[in-house]
């Protein structure tokens, strides 16, 4: 996870974030220049340029802090109620195979909430509130050995070997091999 609590800054990170774009917009109304201002900060030349372009617009109230970028959808009530219905399994909600999947959750999620979510929007759900992906710790019933191998055997090479064969040739796309 990128960032701690929540995948977001903490409220001391994003205070500290404000104090350091407020101390570039007074040295901006002193003319310092913008690389000045990023070593003394010890931040990018492009963050400053940014900030400077922002302060330029609206003035040092452009570089207040808008808060998170965005709350969550499900209330921590809620998704303990999902969690609660991860745990019944794919099979009480409908489907065979005992596999979790992003989509499969997204789903539920729909269901049970009446809420939509992107995919994507779900993993960075799950991940947000400490979930993570998971590998099988054994191969599925259902795999067919035999079937695997056979097509190791017979589809891979020819998959493997359909690339063009390399040939000596020439450089110049419009003059060919000289014999």
């Amino acid at each position: 996870m990128r960032y701690p609590q929540g995948g977001g800054l903490t409220a001391e990170r994003q205070q500290f974030r404000e104090e350091l774009r407020l101390q570039a917009a007074e040295r901006f109304a002193q003319g310092k220049a913008s690389s000045v201002i990023a070593k003394d900060l010890r931040v990018s030349v492009r963050s400053v340029q940014r900030w400077r372009r922002m302060w330029d617009k609206d003035g040092p109230r452009a570089l207040r802090s808008q808060g998170p970028a965005s709350l969550p959808r499900l209330s921590e009530k809620q998704f303990a109620q999902l969690e609660a219905e991860l745990a019944k399994g794919p099979a009480a909600h409908g489907w065979e195979d005992q596999r979790w999947t992003l989509s499969r959750v997204k789903t539920v999620i729909g269901r049970r909430f009446h809420l939509t979510y992107t995919v994507q929007g779900v993993r960075k759900l799950l991940v947000r509130n400490g979930w993570s992906c998971q590998v099988p710790a054994r191969r599925a019933m259902e795999r067919d050995d035999d079937a695997v191998a056979g097509w190791v055997k017979e589809v891979w090479p020819r998959a493997e070997g359909s690339r063009r064969p390399v040939e000596p040739g020439s450089s110049s796309r419009t003059k060919p091999d000289s014999p």
